[in-house]
């Protein structure tokens, strides 16, 4: 029963999302200079990588490369309104426009680079089968039931094809400390904060080591 409530929201919250996304095309049609565009892509291949595919410094930095644009553009308002807790994220986002930010979203969806990959072979057997099937036991459903069956997502569900195994462990293991930080404008991370919770480090090394090799 659990699991079905978990997709229900899942669906309302798609719905909910493509309206709101629908009425701020409308707000946000300005355009952008290319020469202004590429000044703020160059700065954020600083630390995403030179085509977005990610970037492994002192902490993993997430591959943006084919994002989903409406994900992308909530989790720049979740930095801004600070329901997503990020120092630098906040700096750089709040600063951003709504015509840029739609420009930024189309522009990495776009790139396609190769995965970094890099986490441990053994363990993609084991994720690709969570990530399909979902622990039923643990009240976990299948991965692919929102970010669908090739990883690339949908809507406000992000792409999760090519990601970085260790900034997925990273954020399935803090999730509650960075997202859904204001209780009282609850997003779509809330959706995911039962299902990190009910995976153990193992499981969730083994799903991030199948999602790092997907392209």
């Amino acid at each position: 029963m659990r699991i079905r409530s978990v997709l229900l929201a899942v669906a309302f919250a798609v719905a909910a999302s493509a309206t709101a996304q629908a009425e701020d095309k409308g707000k946000a049609k300005a355009d952008v200079s290319q020469a202004e565009l590429k000044a703020k892509t160059d700065y954020c291949k600083t630390c995403h990588g030179l085509s977005g595919q990610g970037f492994r410094g002192s902490y993993p930095m997430p591959r943006l490369a084919g994002q989903q644009p409406e994900y992308i553009e909530n989790q720049l308002h979740a930095f801004i309104d600070r329901n997503r807790t990020n120092p630098v994220m906040f700096n750089v986002a709040h600063v951003l426009s709504p015509p840029l930010q739609k420009a930024l979203t189309e522009y990495f969806k776009d790139l396609n680079p190769k995965p970094l990959g890099g986490a441990p072979k053994e363990n993609v057997a084991e994720g690709k089968k969570i990530y399909e099937e979902g622990i039923p036991k643990s009240e976990v459903p299948p991965c692919a039931s929102c970010h669908g069956p090739d990883a690339k997502g949908r809507d406000a569900f992000p792409r999760l094809a090519g990601q970085l195994h260790d900034y997925i462990f990273r954020q399935l293991t803090t999730w509650d400390k960075e997202r859904g930080q204001d209780k009282a404008k609850p997003d779509n991370s809330a959706i995911m904060g039962p299902i990190a919770h009910n995976l153990t480090e193992a499981q969730i090394k083994a799903v991030a080591a199948y999602l790092s090799y997907l392209e």
